[in-house]
């Protein structure tokens, strides 16, 4: 499936793709580390302003995590990967970021910019990190899915592999551009083979 095959589906079923697949775990773990973020910049101007960012943010983070979530699940099995993962971050994050901006502009959060700057950042991160995990079976909702405390217990193994992903990849691309035509095993073989 492409990505214009997922947008295509999305739009002519967004109440089966997005609501019936509600994502309640994400929901959980954004919520969690949303209104973390919220309470913890509007801290520094009163112990009530960030009492209220975190009340605010979680009225509304809760049901709209799932909602983003399963926006980003329906790209899990698009290809190219690459692709996916640029709609994932583009579209989710836009969506998020403009809602979350609205309500809490409306609520009067005092560290508005400095508050929405960070979990704008948060959501580059999390939302490519996601659609990795989702791609390998965690955190995903429905008939592919596992109990919360499976995908947390395989969490560290994802978060070494998505870490390490980087790295990998710019190996791959190093080792691609000094042997093209060359295969991986044999370029192995013959470095063993050297004194």
């Amino acid at each position: 499936m492409t990505v214009a095959d997922v947008l295509r589906t999305l739009v002519r079923d967004p109440v089966g793709h997005m609501l019936l697949r509600w994502n309640w775990k994400a929901a959980v773990l954004s919520g969690s580390i949303r209104g973390a973020i919220f309470f913890t910049t509007n801290l520094t101007v009163s112990l009530r302003a960030a009492t209220t960012a975190l009340a605010v943010d979680l009225a509304f983070r809760l049901p709209l995590a799932g909602l983003y979530a399963a926006l980003t699940q329906a790209f899990r099995t698009a290809e190219p990967a690459w692709a996916a993962a640029l709609a994932a971050m583009v579209l989710v994050p836009l969506v998020a970021h403009s809602i979350e901006f609205i309500v809490h502009w409306m609520a009067g959060t005092p560290a508005l910019a400095f508050s929405v700057a960070v979990s704008v950042a948060f959501s580059a991160l999390s939302t490519l990190f996601n659609l990795f995990a989702m791609r390998r079976g965690v955190l995903v909702v429905g008939d592919a899915s596992r109990p919360l405390n499976h995908d947390l217990r395989r969490m560290p193994a994802i978060v070494l592999e998505f870490v390490l992903a980087l790295p990998a990849a710019v190996y791959r691309a190093a080792r691609d551009h000094f042997h093209p035509a060359a295969d991986p095993e044999a370029i192995e073989e013959t470095h063993r083979t050297r004194p």
